[in-house]
């Protein structure tokens, strides 16, 4: 059997309008995806023998901004969105960022001392740390056999 290689101008102008929508879709969609869905600043999580460490970037806040909650097993971080200033009378060229608002949940477990959580904001890092419970460990008990 011979394969044949049609060369038809429908067939290249759909391969070449896929290859182009392939090509652009990652620069014409991630920002505006980012933007709208994904808004939520990144987050890291280490664990030490005592407790958890949540960093999360959140740069250009006051510490009086972010709202903590922890409720059952659900720990919330949120930050109302800031009105845009609307005293400047200056044309805006162009705006890449903004001061949005975001929520974040994060499921806690029973291990998490949920009376002593900690946060403190630092240079743009919102920093909580969330210690663990002690394990009451039991103690040896001595039985008489009689």
């Amino acid at each position: 059997m011979t394969l044949v290689k049609v060369n038809h101008p429908i067939s290249k102008s759909i391969d070449g309008f896929v290859k182009d929508f392939m090509n652009e879709f990652p620069s014409t969609m991630s920002k505006t995806f980012r933007e709208d869905v994904l808004h939520y600043p990144p987050v890291n999580i280490m664990e030490t023998n005592e407790k958890y460490v949540l960093e999360m970037a959140a740069p250009g806040f006051e510490k009086s901004d972010f709202q903590i909650k922890l409720e059952e097993k659900l720990l919330t971080v949120s930050l109302d969105q800031k009105p845009a200033s609307e005293a400047s009378t200056d044309k805006i060229i162009r705006r890449e960022f903004s001061s949005k608002g975001f929520k974040r949940s994060f499921n806690v477990d029973e291990k998490i001392d949920g009376d002593n959580i900690s946060a403190r904001y630092e240079k743009g890092i919102l920093t909580l740390d969330l210690p663990k419970k002690e394990i009451l460990k039991a103690s040896a008990k001595e039985i008489n056999v009689l």
